[in-house]
């Protein structure tokens, strides 16, 4: 069975990304109204019946803004920590309320969903991976280091969304203030195009057919600038930048067996 991704939208003005296959799909975060959520999903043929979860990184309001709209339309759980809950000011059916576990599988289907910490200034922050069958999808952004987890998982993955978030001599002599600039170089902000090129190039799976290079800045950083170093080192990887203002096509994700990485569970105290 094959995965279909497709981000809707990617940027500080908000993130969503769909992961599904013939029968089912969740969505990772829904940072977009319902409204926008559901008319990029009718430009490129899909259904929202077939969304049967959203899943939330963190409480940031770009990752959460259509949650509670969404999630109360079509009557869609959402997983979501009990920090990241307290901390966004959600007010969601109690029913509908479903916590996730660092590194436990959540079943949706024959969709398998597991998430595993990353460094970001938030409450409980995670990154997913998404899988069925043998393929597996990374979703890894708003992450402000590559950790050992983080190059454990990129290793086992057939597509991922990875953020390339700023070129660092656009964020160096742009104009946010130093503290900005700081919280975003400083290590639980957010990766660079530098630090994402570094983890493709190094630890890229022969078996990698896509790449959607996600969260960019629109004050730091160029589509075209990251996509033309990112194809430099390419081979038969598609790049691909997600949009701050559209969604990408949908890209199909065959299946291919990858090698079983064993990892160990991630001390939470690395958040401290």
């Amino acid at each position: 069975m094959s995965l279909f991704i497709t981000s809707l939208n990617s940027g500080s003005n908000g993130n969503c990304y769909y992961i599904g296959n013939d029968r089912e799909a969740i969505l990772v975060d829904a940072g977009i109204s319902c409204k926008e959520t559901e008319k990029r999903m009718r430009r490129l043929g899909l259904s929202m019946d077939k969304i049967k979860a959203i899943f939330i990184s963190h409480e940031h309001t770009d990752h959460i803004k259509g949650v509670q709209v969404i999630s109360k339309k079509y009557q869609l759980p959402v997983y979501i920590t009990n920090d990241t809950l307290l901390n966004g000011g959600l007010t969601l059916n109690e029913q509908h309320v479903l916590s996730f576990q660092a590194y436990v599988p959540v079943q949706i289907g024959d969709i398998s969903v597991t998430a595993f910490p990353k460094f970001h200034d938030a409450a409980e922050p995670h990154s997913f991976i998404v899988a069925c069958n043998e393929i597996k999808i990374g979703v890894f952004t708003d992450i402000g280091a590559p950790c050992e987890h983080l190059i454990k998982h990129f290793q086992q993955c057939h597509a991922a969304f990875l953020e390339a978030n700023y070129d660092e001599q656009m964020l160096e002599q742009g104009r946010y203030p130093y503290y900005l600039k700081k919280r975003i170089r400083g290590g639980h902000g957010h990766l660079s195009n530098t630090q994402a090129l570094e983890l493709f190039r190094t630890h890229k799976p022969a078996f990698m057919s896509h790449l959607l290079l996600s969260h960019l800045s629109k004050d730091n950083n160029n589509p075209e600038l990251v996509l033309n170093l990112f194809n430099q080192h390419a081979g038969d990887t598609k790049i691909i930048v997600a949009s701050r203002h559209e969604e990408t096509e949908v890209y199909y994700i065959s299946q291919t067996t990858p090698p079983v990485v064993k990892i160990k569970p991630l001390q939470l105290s690395m958040f401290n």
